[in-house]
C-alpha cells in the first residue's frame, strides 16, 4: 500500500473511531461542569455495550428484527441512565468519594456485563449491526466524500452532537445552571436553584451518553461483544475533557486525534511495517499521556468545585 492510500485509510477508519469515544467525552463533559468526575464511565459504556448487543443477537426474526438495533440503543441509553442515577445517588446524596465510588461502579459494570454475557450468550458471537448510509451527492466528493460522508448514521448524530452540547451548556438555561452547580454552587444556591438536583441531571445525561457510546462499539464499530472491547476508552473520554478544556469542540479534537492515533497503528500491523507491534499499540495510549502533560494548565480552568461535594449546611 502507497503513502497516499495509508493515509486515506487512517482518515476514513479515524472518524468513526472516534464516535464511541466523542459520545462518551461529551456526557462526561457535562458531569465535570457540574462538579462531579465520574471515573465509572467505562463501566457504563461495558454496561450500554452489552445490552445494546442482547436486542440485535435475540430479535433476528419476526416484526421487530428491523427495530433490534433502534431497541439496543435505546436500552443502553436507559442502563447508562440507570447507573448515573446510582452514581449520583452515591456521590451528591451520600457524599462519598468520587474517584473511588467511580472505580466502583466502572468495576461493577464491566463485572456484570461480563457476567451475564457469559451466562446469556457463552461466546464471541457477530450481530448485523448498523449499516453504513453514504450521504447522497456529498459521498461523491472527491476523497472528502469517503473520509467524512460514507458512515453508518450514528457518525452523522455523534457530530451533530458536537454544536448542540456546545448550544445545551452555553446558550440555555440548563446549562448556565450546571456551569454555575460546578463553579460556585453556595453562590448558585442562593439565587435558588437546586445544586444537587442539576448534578442529578447532568450525572443522568452523561450516563445516557457513555451507554450510548458503548452501544457503538458493539452495534457499528466491532458489531459484537466481547469482555474487553471498552478497552479503556471511559478512561480516556475523562481524560480528553482535560484535554479539550471542557469544550464541546476541544473535545472532538482530542477525540479524533486519539482515534487517528489509533488507526495509525493498525495500518502499520496490517500494512507489514516493520515496527514492534506492541509500541504501535501503546501509540494512542502514550499520546494522551503527553498532551495531557502539555496541557496541564488546563485543570486551572476547569470548574472550580470539581469533584467536591455540596453540603448546603457546611459554612466554609
Amino acid at each position: 500500500m502507497n503513502s497516499g492510500g495509508m493515509l486515506y485509510n487512517i482518515l476514513s477508519l479515524g472518524v468513526p473511531f472516534s464516535v464511541a469515544l466523542l459520545l462518551a467525552s461529551l456526557g462526561e463533559m457535562f458531569n465535570q461542569r457540574a462538579g462531579v468526575f465520574n471515573l465509572g464511565c467505562e463501566g457504563i459504556m461495558c454496561m450500554g455495550a452489552f445490552l445494546a448487543f442482547l436486542p440485535s443477537y435475540y430479535i433476528k426474526d419476526g416484526p421487530l428484527a428491523a427495530y433490534g438495533n433502534l431497541i439496543g440503543f435505546v436500552i443502553a441509553m436507559a442502563a447508562g441512565i440507570l447507573l448515573g442515577l446510582l452514581f449520583a445517588l452515591v456521590v451528591v446524596t451520600f457524599r462519598a468519594d468520587q474517584g473511588i465510588a467511580g472505580i466502583g461502579l466502572q468495576m461493577f459494570g464491566w463485572g456484570v456485563a461480563g457476567a451475564l454475557f457469559r451466562h446469556f450468550v457463552g461466546g464471541v458471537t457477530s450481530v448485523e449491526g448498523l449499516a453504513a448510509w453514504a450521504i447522497p451527492g456529498l459521498s461523491k466528493i472527491p476523497v472528502l466524500g469517503g473520509i467524512l460522508f460514507n458512515h453508518n448514521p450514528m457518525v452523522y448524530i455523534a457530530f451533530l452532537m458536537v454544536p448542540a452540547s456546545w448550544y445545551l451548556l452555553y446558550k440555555t438555561a440548563w446549562g448556565l445552571k450546571v456551569r454555575a452547580v460546578g463553579t460556585a454552587p453556595r453562590a448558585a444556591d442562593s439565587m435558588g436553584i437546586n445544586v444537587n438536583r442539576v448534578r442529578y441531571q447532568a450525572l443522568m445525561a452523561g450516563g445516557a451518553m457513555a451507554g450510548l457510546g458503548g452501544a457503538y462499539l458493539t452495534l457499528c464499530q466491532a458489531r459484537m461483544f466481547a469482555d474487553d472491547l471498552v478497552a479503556g476508552r471511559g478512561f480516556i473520554a475523562v481524560a480528553l475533557v482535560y484535554f479539550g478544556r471542557w469544550n464541546p469542540v476541544g473535545i472532538m479534537g482530542g477525540a479524533l486525534l486519539f482515534s487517528l492515533a489509533q488507526t495509525l497503528q493498525l495500518s502499520i500491523q496490517v500494512g507489514g511495517i516493520k515496527f514492534p507491534y506492541e509500541f504501535a499499540v501503546m501509540l494512542p495510549y502514550v499520546l494522551v499521556i503527553v498532551v495531557l502533560s502539555l496541557a496541564r494548565q488546563a485543570r486551572m480552568r476547569g470548574p472550580a468545585q470539581l469533584g467536591i461535594p455540596f453540603n448546603r449546611e457546611m459554612r466554609y
